[in-house]
């Protein structure tokens, strides 16, 4: 998770390959306050291919990241970006109805996916709460992208057996995650503090090889929990 500074405005990066897309955006987004907190448009590039280097010159908390562009897609860039040390969030932009690679996006380390016709309430609600280390899922669209992407061969097993190296109380955190639900809501269920659900979800993703909640729950509803 990026190091953020309430002294300083949320830094966002934009990569989509339509330049009308990155404007809106821009304009849309740059110099917004919401909950405290400012947030600056500091680059908008239209290709993946452009991705490391803008986030070498510009370090961002949150990268917006759309999938489809014609050199590096989305789904690759999101791939090596998250693999760089105290690599920024990635929030993918995706039409939906004709995007059947978001789900890959998301294995990718994405932390979370928007249709690209988000209020801009919403969007820039979306992006404090990613920076801020809680990604966002939609359980309904999640399973509807379930639905609509081919399962890889053996994932149900796989998926089970990684469960199976968990706690009773561990896969109480990781259905709760997959439900989406917060720390908070899974604390009130099962009578923990806020901390111990922390401190357990730490405890999984070390144990099964994960970077955020949002694989967690990619997980489970591999395993069929969700």
């Amino acid at each position: 998770m990026a190091d953020l500074t309430p002294a300083r405005p949320l830094r966002v990066l934009i990569v989509d390959d339509d330049a009308m897309v990155r404007a809106g955006l821009t304009l849309m987004l740059d110099g917004v306050e919401k909950n405290g907190r400012s947030v600056a448009v500091v680059g908008a590039v239209g290709d993946g291919v452009e991705v490391p280097e803008a986030v070498s010159a510009h370090s961002p908390d949150v990268v917006l990241m759309d999938i489809r562009m014609p050199g590096v897609d989305g789904v690759t860039a999101t791939r090596r970006l998250r693999r760089r040390p105290e690599a920024p969030e990635v929030i993918v932009l995706t039409t939906f109805d004709t995007d059947e690679h978001v789900l890959q996006a998301l294995r990718a380390g994405a932390g979370g996916f928007l249709l690209k016709d988000t209020p801009p309430d919403q969007l820039v609600d979306a992006i404090l709460r990613v920076a801020a280390g809680d990604p966002i899922l939609s359980p309904q669209v999640t399973r509807k992208l379930i639905d609509r992407v081919a399962v890889e061969a053996g994932a149900f097993e796989r998926a089970r057996a990684a469960l199976e190296t968990l706690s009773p109380r561990e896969r109480d955190i990781v259905l709760g995650v997959a439900t989406g639900r917060t720390n908070a809501q899974i604390a009130a269920e099962l009578f923990l503090s806020v901390a111990t659900v922390k401190s357990h979800l730490t405890r999984v993703m070390v144990k099964l090889g994960l970077d955020n909640r949002t694989q967690v729950a990619l997980l489970a509803h591999d395993a069929g929990l969700a």
